[in-house]
């Protein structure tokens, strides 16, 4: 069976759990261990945070569930100079944190575990790795093939990239290597000139099949299933159009503030930390053509065809279409919570976005004059990621005089995090004699009736850099449109005369400033 066709089957299995969720699958086939060829897992900052909170308890859980090839190997590289055991040592102490340590699954998933100490930038030092990576090649049977996971900041994307392609470890098949992979995180530049700089950086070595630039909010089971739901039920596409709807509001709401991420928050602000990539897909995902086929450079054609069709923000009426606000002191469950401006490495005079809502259009048969609403906030009310699409109301009332009232539009809520859910709200009779109208909603919870293991969004890319699918990672095109849109609102909100203005502030705790509701 070549790789297209255990592909295919893979996406199929995909397919049927997601739209017929009550057909259990067998755990291996479900987590899509079928076609994962042995390889090396790389992780470039292995004593960071990324690793202990994240990379290593989903490996660890995808080993528990038969997620990983009978063959690997994880190698941990950092500049800190650790042995093998404390390196295993700090990864057990992450797993007993995270509540997955299983101790009779431990010490063979350990064996697995070694540790490099690299100087990043010396050349010398990665040539070095490059040949204790061959040594375990044969030790663990990994045929060569390598997955190179940066985590890392951002600042180091690009010469790391090229450091490692120097040093030989970006070549497939040649001297020893099988394919060869790099996985980098978000965000990906800053505007439209350094994300080129960086993809080109990272191509001088490395082809666009070896990138996989992660989005994990795409990896997310219920953002996925967007593309079943519309294409897969007969009875929603007819209607997923300016005919029949009236706007469409996109939320990423967070209830926690910038925690420790202050040195990169006050350089970014909301809208390059949220809207260049997690906003952006969802957006595509609710407005994208049907692909021909469900396979990876059709679905991503089709959403860069989205991106193009953004039509240019009217920076001349900057405060028509978007609303940028800041959090202050407030309460998040009850707590007394500081103000952004008094968060450590934060400024005190600090005019950076926490939170921002804009109106976008589409400029394309299907959507046009129909109105996307794109919020996303820090310190919210309620950790909330949803799409909701607000149907028109009926064209004429024959209940008007019988009623007197106003009758509620049709409302679909596609529920992402933390209720995984579908609802949708209509209107029927209230019970008893008189002619009373209510609006009742019919619910779907993703997981009904589904008990075969669940991944999380960190494991499914796992899964899928493994085999080699790129269908929910960032491609450069669609990187480089996101940007060409983004680049001149970031420039005019940074550099408006009227700066402080534009910045309102809002309760932590609340659902943003007060004048969020002009921008509708």
């Amino acid at each position: 069976m070549d790789n297209d066709t255990k592909n295919e089957n893979i996406r199929m299995e995909e397919i049927i759990k997601a739209s017929a969720p009550h057909l259990e699958l067998p755990a291996k086939e479900s987590l899509g261990v079928k076609g994962i060829e042995p390889c090396t897992i790389v992780i470039m900052g292995a004593t960071g945070d990324l690793t202990a909170r994240k990379l290593v308890p989903s490996l660890f859980n995808l080993y528990l569930n038969d997620g990983l090839p009978n063959s690997f190997s994880i190698v941990g590289c950092g500049r800190t100079k650790l042995s093998d055991q404390q390196f295993r040592n700090k990864m057990k102490d992450a797993l007993v944190a995270a509540r997955l340590m299983n101790h009779s699954k431990w010490p063979s998933f350990a064996a697995a575990l070694s540790y490099r100490s690299v100087d990043y930038m010396d050349l010398t030092s990665l040539i070095s790795l490059a040949e204790s990576l061959r040594e375990l090649d044969q030790k663990h049977n990994t045929k060569g093939n390598r997955i190179f996971y940066l985590a890392l900041p951002p600042s180091l994307y690009k010469q790391l990239a090229q450091m490692v392609g120097q040093a030989g470890l970006g070549k497939e098949r040649e001297n020893g290597n099988g394919w060869s992979r790099i996985v980098v995180e978000k965000p990906f530049g800053r505007d439209l000139k350094t994300a080129v700089a960086l993809n080109y950086g990272i191509q001088e070595y490395f082809k666009e099949h070896q990138i996989f630039r992660i989005d994990h909010y795409l990896a997310k089971e219920t953002v996925q299933n967007i593309l079943i739901f519309r294409f897969a039920n007969a009875i929603f596409e007819p209607i997923w159009n300016r005919r029949y709807i009236d706007h469409v509001n996109i939320t990423a709401s967070e209830t926690l503030g910038v925690e420790h991420r202050a040195g990169y928050y006050e350089q970014a602000g909301v809208i390059r930390d949220m809207f260049q990539n997690h906003i952006m897909q969802l957006l595509a995902l609710t407005a994208i053509e049907a692909p021909s086929q469900f396979e990876t450079n059709r679905v991503r054609d089709e959403k860069v065809k989205v991106f193009r069709s953004l039509r240019p923000f009217p920076i001349e009426k900057l405060h028509e279409y978007i609303v940028l606000g800041q959090y202050g002191q407030g309460e998040i469950d009850g707590e007394t919570v500081s103000a952004y401006r008094d968060e450590p490495g934060v400024n005190s005079h600090s005019l950076t976005p926490t939170f921002a809502r804009m109106k976008v259009f589409i400029d394309n048969w299907r959507w046009q004059g129909v109105p996307f609403i794109l919020t996303s906030g820090k310190r919210m009310a309620k950790k909330l990621t949803e799409i909701a699409i607000q149907f028109k109301g009926v064209p004429h009332s024959m209940f008007r005089q019988t009623l007197g009232e106003t009758i509620e539009a049709n409302r679909l809520a596609l529920g992402i995090y933390p209720d995984e859910k579908i609802t949708l709200t209509f209107q029927t009779k209230n019970p008893g004699a008189q002619v009373c109208l209510r609006s009742v909603t019919m619910d779907f919870s993703y997981h009904q009736k589904y008990t075969g293991p669940i991944l999380d969004a960190y494991e499914k890319v796992l899964i899928d850099c493994m085999l080699g699918d790129q269908m929910l990672f960032w491609r450069q095109d669609g990187i480089e449109q996101c940007w060409s849109f983004l680049t001149p609102i970031v420039s005019e909100c940074e550099t408006c005369g009227n700066r402080e203005e534009m910045l309102h502030f809002y309760k932590s705790g609340s659902w943003g400033p007060r004048d969020i509701g002009r921008i509708r």
